[in-house]
């Protein structure tokens, strides 16, 4: 893929290093890392899958305190002062900045598209507006949200849907790449798209809905599948001007397929919070060649069926 013609979103903010406190009643950073390095690669990502079923799932108010409390603290507590600049701090991290702009920018113009023409799964007989653009914040080491605690960036990428921002350390590109097997731009590009997608869930109910009879691991796995849809319908439409090509589509199928719980290690599918490797691929897959949000609707199909 390139992504040279690419125009740049100016929803961004660089944070700098250490730009969210780690403490006031949270774990302190030494222990929160000492802990995930005993856990390993995998604890951490199944880490991440908690905290995401938190500030999906929770009442607002229960999951900034659950949040907080887990890693670092509650929205209002004093925050440490950041550091210079993450994307000037290397220059590897200044092109995954500019990457990640350029990606970001991408799935403006065509959420942009997709809400005008009304090509999206409706809930709740609500009707979404215009598309609102989230704001991409770069970080290094932690981060202070507005609606979700504060976080490592040992949770990785994350959205959270009290600020709608997509939260991203640069390093996590390296640790698909050497810890993942999840090399690529076009893999890359997929994480900042699922994260996308999530802003577009929010946007349009879709966090809202419960379905009947489901555990709420259940319904976390639909909400994670139909972003991972979203960030296929985000790559059909901007296969052409991105020039994606099958290497391309190749690299991001695979990170869905390292990301999958059974990949992460988890083989009790009832725990299940993102869903397994096939059903993160089908589903990105689906939203790839389709190029239609509205076939993204998986909380209308089947348990049996996702």
């Amino acid at each position: 893929m390139r992504t040279d013609g690419q125009r740049r979103s100016d929803n961004y903010e660089d944070r700098g290093r250490g730009s969210g406190g780690m403490g006031g009643g949270g774990l302190p950073g030494g222990v929160l890392f000492a802990i995930l390095r005993r856990i390993g690669l995998r604890g951490i990502l199944i880490v991440g899958v908690v905290l995401a079923g938190i500030w999906f799932f929770a009442p607002p108010g229960i999951k900034n305190m659950v949040f907080g409390a887990l890693i670092g603290g509650v929205p209002g507590q004093t925050q440490t002062q950041s550091e210079g600049s993450t994307c000037d701090s290397s220059p590897d991290a200044t092109q995954a900045c500019d990457f990640s702009r350029a990606i970001l920018g991408s799935t403006e113009d065509v959420w942009a598209a997709q809400f005008q023409q009304g090509r999206l799964p409706r809930y709740n007989n609500q009707q979404p507006g215009a598309y609102q653009n989230p704001t991409l914040v770069v970080y290094s080491g932690a981060v202070g949200t507005e609606g979700c605690g504060n976080a490592s960036s040992e949770v990785g990428p994350f959205y959270c849907p009290g600020d709608h921002k997509l939260y991203v350390d640069p390093s996590f590109y390296d640790l698909m790449r050497d810890r993942l097997r999840a090399p690529g731009d076009f893999a890359q590009a997929y994480v900042i798209a699922h994260e996308v997608g999530h802003h577009v869930q929010n946007l349009i109910g879709a966090t809202q809905v419960q379905v009947q009879g489901e555990s709420q691991n259940q319904t976390s796995v639909r909400v994670e599948l139909q972003a991972d849809c979203f960030a296929g319908v985000w790559g059909h439409t901007a296969r052409a001007d991105l020039a994606i090509d099958e290497a391309d589509l190749r690299e991001a199928l695979n990170a869905a397929h390292q990301i999958g719980d059974d990949a992460l290690g988890q083989s009790n599918e009832s725990q299940f919070t993102h869903g397994s490797s096939a059903q993160r691929m089908t589903w990105f897959r689906r939203g790839f060649d389709s190029g239609d949000a509205r076939q993204c609707d998986t909380f209308n199909v089947p348990a049996g069926q996702l």
